[in-house]
């Protein structure tokens, strides 16, 4: 087969159906054609040589029609997959033609001669059409609206193109350019009273399903819905699924391929309250400040969100909180550990893994051994606490200085007092209980094991 890099341009004049500018009216019947495809659009990489190539050869190809123009949120880009049903493939055909829902149908088969167009692969999908140059560089463009009668055809049969039903979660880049179902959608709280899209700017809304899942709707400024407002409700979307800087995105053909019309979903709740979170190894090392950490410890059977928790230390014997830690963004596994360091480096250097959290120096997780930590819940519950707030750790049942506080196994809930018979605590001076033993990093340390 033989591939050339230079532009081959023949304009016929015959046109496959007769052209309707009025949306009010019909559109008129298309004339079927006989072409035979003798490539499939999932073999559209064996043409192509490199970044962008002119088909030499007499290659057809063809797939369903699954976007329109017909209320102006496409422009010059018509939508293709390969099969009516459960397609593996999608592409798309740029092209310089206004009103192209008057001549290829929504959901109709099409056969596509490719000889003489530009076809390339940009970021996960193909595009064909004509040639654009732009400082000596080529690149696919749209093919005047004449040569695009003269290479796509109708072929008339009584398949139409399908959406497929599908969720967020499992939206993948193989569905480009396919159309696609969506469930129990709906628009994010914060863009309900905006409208589609701002006048004359493609513009995007989020949508977003019941488990917290978001999307990007892409919509032109230009689109007949433009200055309508965002339904406030849930429903179904069907969409073209899009890609655009590496990202999923959708866009709608007509206003009615949305249908919201039940009721929102319940609030995620993402705040709880348990006491299977607990301190359980607290560390200032004799030989490494820099090894110090804080390790919590989830004794549930089930993973647990720390959204809104927070840690706050109590430096000395004061009262106020002299560093704090929200823990959202993180969780905890079940049976498991979760840590934290102020010195990421230095953490691995000893211990030969990364800290789940890391932060500075005088942080939460900073602590000289006579400092105290509580641990409070989403509510502002104490839910584990570590020393007696108010209470300088020095020579009291509290003091891990140069060593460490060390849950014992047998705990398997926090406190919200202190209780010293729950701890194991290693220390420089012995008082009060405590063991006079100074701990070294790593070996007298065991963060990531309960």
């Amino acid at each position: 087969m033989i591939l050339k890099k230079h532009l081959t341009i023949s304009i016929s004049f015959f046109l496959i159906i007769s052209c309707v500018k009025d949306k009010d009216f019909d559109i008129s019947k298309t004339k079927c054609s006989e072409l035979v495809y003798n490539l499939s659009l999932i073999n559209l990489n064996t043409i192509t040589e490199g970044d962008i190539t002119q088909v030499q050869e007499d290659i057809i190809i063809e797939g369903y029609i699954v976007s329109s123009d017909i209320e102006n949120n496409f422009f010059g880009t018509i939508h293709i997959q390969d099969k009516a049903i459960e397609p593996t493939i999608g592409i798309s055909f740029l092209v310089d033609l206004r009103d192209y829902y008057l001549q290829y149908k929504l959901g109709e088969k099409v056969a596509i001669k490719l000889k003489g167009l530009y076809i390339a692969k940009k970021n996960n999908a193909f595009v064909i059409g004509g040639v654009f140059t732009s400082f000596g560089n080529q690149s696919v463009g749209r093919l005047p609206s004449l040569q695009v009668q003269e290479h796509m055809y109708a072929i008339c049969t009584n398949q139409t193109a399908k959406a497929t039903k599908t969720t967020i979660e499992d939206l993948s880049f193989s569905m480009i350019n396919t159309v696609v179902e969506l469930d129990n959608l709906e628009f994010i709280e914060e863009e309900l009273s905006k409208t589609f899209a701002n006048e004359k700017e493609e513009t995007e809304r989020v949508l977003k399903d019941c488990l917290g899942n978001q999307i990007k709707l892409v919509n032109s400024g230009y689109a007949d819905f433009a200055t309508n407002v965002l339904p406030n409700k849930n429903g179904n979307v069907t969409a073209v699924l899009i890609e655009d800087k590496n990202e999923l995105k959708l866009k709608i053909r007509t206003i009615a391929d949305l249908s919201f019309n039940n009721n929102r979903c319940p609030p995620i709740v993402t705040e709880f309250t348990s006491t299977a979170i607990f301190f359980s190894e607290i560390a200032d090392p004799n030989n490494n400040t820099g090894a110090r950490f804080i390790e919590l410890y989830n004794s549930s059977n089930e993973s647990l969100d720390l959204n809104n928790w927070k840690i706050n230390r109590y430096t000395n014997a004061s009262t106020d909180v002299s560093s704090s830690l929200d823990l959202t963004g993180y969780s905890i596994n079940a049976k498991n550990t979760l840590v934290i360091s102020p010195n990421k480096d230095e953490f691995i250097t000893v211990y030969g893994f990364e800290p789940d959290i890391s932060i500075g120096k005088n942080s939460v997780a900073d602590s000289n051994g006579d400092d105290n930590l509580v641990l409070k819940d989403p509510f502002g519950t104490t839910i584990d606490i570590f020393g007696v707030i108010g209470e300088d750790g020095t020579n009291t049942n509290h003091e891990f200085e140069d060593g460490k506080a060390q849950r014992k196994e047998t705990i398997s809930m926090g406190s919200s007092t202190y209780m010293f018979n729950q701890w194991l605590i290693f220390n420089d001076t012995g008082s009060s209980n405590t063991t006079n033993t100074p701990q070294n990093a790593p070996d007298d340390f065991s963060p990531k094991v309960r």
